[in-house]
């Protein structure tokens, strides 16, 4: 009776993941051989790794991210472009730390957001939090914000992620307005936060779609001086996909 009490008071005081691993081993006498301060640190240990679950899929459902990526799933084994001891070094999320950007230019389908996602994937498993946006959605919620007066707030609040994606990067001409905000975006995060561009658009292009001549070179300056760049190349991997289930004799 009293362990259930403790039991209970546990979850009370949202020590879940102890409260847990108390009932597993009280449900398997093994562990009753074991000496009290092993059958404590095992305990600790299970709240601890609870707590690092619940966290980890916090910070996955506020990233939003487009696909369920990891870094294990990435295919080197396609023709794309894609240097395997650099995706593998960025992996480790070092270039996070040091607040740097990442470029990853390409045409379409070839994997450019997946490969995004999953090295988001794996900033949120080292703790960093990361929020995915594409860019006309980013747009969007910027005429949003500032119409119901949150426009500073919600910057402040976008400047503060440690890793943000914007997708779609330069598919459309920017307006006056929509450089000044990306531009007051980046200014926020430069040096600060690590921001990843995915884009169809060949970063030499970039200029002329932003436009404005003077916040085209401030926007840039922002993005590309410390970035590492990724750009890909090859068939759409949707195509080869497709091609590969037609091939399947049912």
């Amino acid at each position: 009776m009293l362990m259930q009490q403790t039991i209970e008071a546990l979850y009370k005081l949202k020590l879940s993941g102890m409260a847990k691993g108390i009932q597993e081993q009280e449900a398997n006498h093994a562990f009753r051989e074991m000496a009290f301060e092993e059958r404590l640190g095992l305990i600790v240990d299970r709240e601890t790794v609870d707590r690092e679950n619940r966290q980890l899929a916090s910070r996955l459902k506020q990233a939003k991210l487009r696909h369920s990526a990891t870094i294990e799933d990435i295919d080197f084994r396609s023709v794309r472009g894609l240097d395997k001891s650099l995706l593998l070094n960025l992996a480790s999320c070092e270039w996070i730390k040091q607040h740097h950007n990442l470029l990853l230019t390409g045409p379409t389908g070839v994997g450019k957001t997946f490969i995004a996602c999953g090295l988001a994937h794996k900033a949120c498993r080292e703790g960093f939090t990361v929020l995915y946006q594409r860019m006309g959605r980013m747009f969007h919620e910027f005429n949003v914000v500032r119409g119901e007066g949150r426009y500073l707030r919600w910057l402040k609040n976008l400047a503060k992620i440690e890793v943000i994606i914007i997708d779609d990067w330069c598919l459309e001409s920017f307006s006056r307005e929509m450089c000044q905000d990306i531009f007051e975006l980046l200014e926020e995060r430069y040096q600060r936060k690590s921001t990843i561009i995915v884009s169809q658009v060949p970063v030499d292009s970039w200029h002329a779609i932003i436009g404005d001549q003077t916040l085209a070179d401030a926007i840039l300056d922002r993005i590309v001086h410390n970035a590492h760049v990724i750009t890909m190349k090859g068939e759409s991997m949707r195509k080869a996909i497709g091609k590969e289930k037609k091939s399947v004799k049912v």
